[in-house]
């Protein structure tokens, strides 16, 4: 069982001189904070050797200082390898018939809406449907049969705007 009283008078007697050390080293006190917690973490469960330490405050220190380090080095390479690759091709919006879908499934009740979704988007059976929504398998092919009617009226209606 760790010294839990020797830890926290450790933790409240060094914590805003390493938070002060690492938020210089980074410049980033968010950064920092993450760090600095990722540290007293690892030292609370080594605590029964690192309290035992003649400068366990040096030991965390070290260890937050290299869990900075190492976060930086690995946004440093992720920032090369989009430099060197590019940025990600940008991904075309929804085009005018997805928008007039989403628009019309808007305008019908929830349970229709999802079993609608469900099914055609996320492509699940029937059944499966009813599962998730807790709902019988009849009541699942009712709300699908009346979504569609109702999303046929309300996309027709929008096509006849137009014209």
């Amino acid at each position: 069982m760790p010294d839990v009283d020797g830890f926290d008078e450790f933790y409240r007697g060094s914590r805003h001189r390493l938070l002060a050390f690492v938020c210089a080293l980074t410049g980033n006190l968010a950064e920092a904070q993450d760090a600095v917690q990722e540290a007293y973490i690892r030292a609370w469960q080594r605590w029964s050797t690192v309290g035992e330490y003649d400068d366990p405050e040096a030991w965390v220190r070290v260890v937050a200082s290299r869990i900075a380090v190492s976060r930086w080095r690995s946004l440093r390479s992720r920032a090369r390898a989009y430099l060197r690759h590019g940025a990600a091709e940008s991904v075309p919006g929804p085009g005018t018939d997805t928008l007039e879908v989403v628009s019309a499934l808007r305008q019908l009740p929830e349970e229709q809406r999802t079993a609608l979704a469900l099914y055609y988007l996320v492509g699940m059976p029937v059944a499966e449907v009813a599962r998730q929504t807790a709902a019988p398998v009849g009541t699942v092919k009712a709300r699908l049969s009346r979504g569609r009617t109702a999303l046929a009226g309300l996309l027709a209606v929008s096509d006849l705007e137009e014209v």
